[in-house]
């Protein structure tokens, strides 16, 4: 999937590397240079500078091919126009603002725009937002520091160890319905058919380990 990232601050630039770390391409806009330092050297995708509402700056960023638009600047007003530019002008699919105004937001979620609020799991909401359907977690803590998210595992997860997929996915197997009972794993417990796994993670990496809960297993090297 291509995804064009408006704003490259804490939340963009965290968003922009998640996704490129479960594997799609990213194009960064911000209309600050410095900021993209925050993506570091070995950031594969585009980056541009210009504003996010401006027609020739989404162009060059590759909208016009563009999968999903997230709007992450620190202005609301700066987010929503450049939303509705992907989303009307360009017919970006899947669109989401950042919006600190929670009047505004319930507004622009009837003009069928996802609006996602500044918490501290931001990132995890982005991400799931743009590739999936649905609310990324089951629960969270009161703080909003841990999440517990069901995932979608790839059909060769099975028969491999629970220690594996934490591995590959930097979270912690909570436990998994299996045959319709809890099942507390340790990391030996092999993945089986029909099981229901449910995992453990830091708010703001549990959009990412449940992205990349959808892909194969890495290979042995």
């Amino acid at each position: 999937m291509y995804v064009v990232v408006m704003g490259c601050g804490r939340v963009g630039a965290s968003l922009a590397k998640a996704l490129v770390r479960v594997g799609h391409e990213v194009a960064v806009i911000d209309r600050d240079g410095n900021a993209f330092l925050r993506l570091g050297d070995n950031f594969p995708g585009r980056t541009v500078v210009g504003m996010g509402f401006d027609r020739d700056v989404l162009v060059k960023a590759g909208i016009e091919k563009a999968d999903a638009f997230a709007a992450v600047s620190s202005g609301d007003n700066s987010n929503i126009i450049s939303a509705r530019v992907a989303r009307e002008i360009f017919g970006v699919e899947r669109v989401v603002a950042r919006i600190y105004d929670a009047k505004r937001a319930a507004v622009y979620e009837r003009l069928g725009i996802p609006t996602v609020a500044t918490v501290p799991w931001t990132t995890d909401r982005f991400l799931h937002t743009l590739i999936h359907d649905g609310q990324p977690t089951k629960w969270r803590d009161p703080s909003g520091a841990v999440a517990v998210a069901e995932l979608t595992l790839h059909e060769d997860w099975i028969g491999h160890a629970v220690r594996d997929l934490e591995s590959a996915l930097h979270a912690r197997v909570a436990f998994i319905i299996r045959f319709g009972d809890g099942v507390l794993p340790d990391r030996k417990t092999l993945i089986q058919s029909g099981d229901i796994v449910y995992i453990a993670a830091v708010s703001g990496t549990v959009g990412e380990a449940v992205a990349l809960a959808h892909n194969p297993p890495p290979s042995e090297s």
